[in-house]
């Protein structure tokens, strides 16, 4: 009998705890959220200047995890500076590809077409559901028209590489460990 694991036997559950795939995509979501900001950093950096007005307007100044930082405080009855807001964006922003990094490590040990794509998929998905669907659904940007098609760009290729790098670096760690 045929089953979806055997085309590649690093994708074999049988072999892999759910404990062990958490903390090997915890690291590999750690590092695909490094390499992503440099990416989108260096994306945001060669952007013609007029795109680059009209993402900061829209933003208000703000970043969308600065925004949830700043909803999150004042659900607890708190307000925060704007050094903190920041420091508490970046700690979700982190948290968030950390996270995703760990559930995808579970899934494509577990859903063969997942691990299929080596990555490309996954921050496809990411982006449409989080950066384009349920960022503006929140209220932590305006919605996508309110930005350049740079920004979506950017935001794409941003994810692509954390997916990409994501997969990479759990297939390293496979053979290692």
């Amino acid at each position: 009998m045929t089953h979806l694991y055997q085309e590649t036997p690093m994708r074999d559950p049988s072999r892999h705890s759910i404990t062990r795939d958490l903390m090997k995509g915890a690291v590999a979501g750690a590092v695909a959220t490094w390499v992503m900001g440099r990416v989108t950093s260096a994306m945001y950096d060669r952007e013609d200047r007029r795109a680059r007005r009209r993402e900061d307007a829209a933003r208000q100044g703000k970043t969308a995890y600065g925004v949830a930082a700043e909803k999150a405080a004042r659900a607890v009855g708190s307000d925060l500076g704007d050094d903190q807001r920041e420091k508490l964006g970046s700690a979700i922003h982190w948290a968030l590809g950390i996270g995703a990094g760990a559930a995808y490590a579970v899934l494509r040990r577990r859903f063969n077409a997942v691990g299929r794509t080596a990555g490309f998929g996954f921050g496809t998905a990411f982006w449409a559901a989080i950066d384009e669907g349920l960022v503006p659904a929140l209220g932590l940007t305006k919605g996508p028209a309110a930005f350049p098609w740079q920004t979506h760009a950017r935001g794409l290729a941003g994810h692509l590489s954390f997916g990409a790098v994501t997969d990479g670096t759990l297939r390293l760690l496979d053979a290692v460990a």
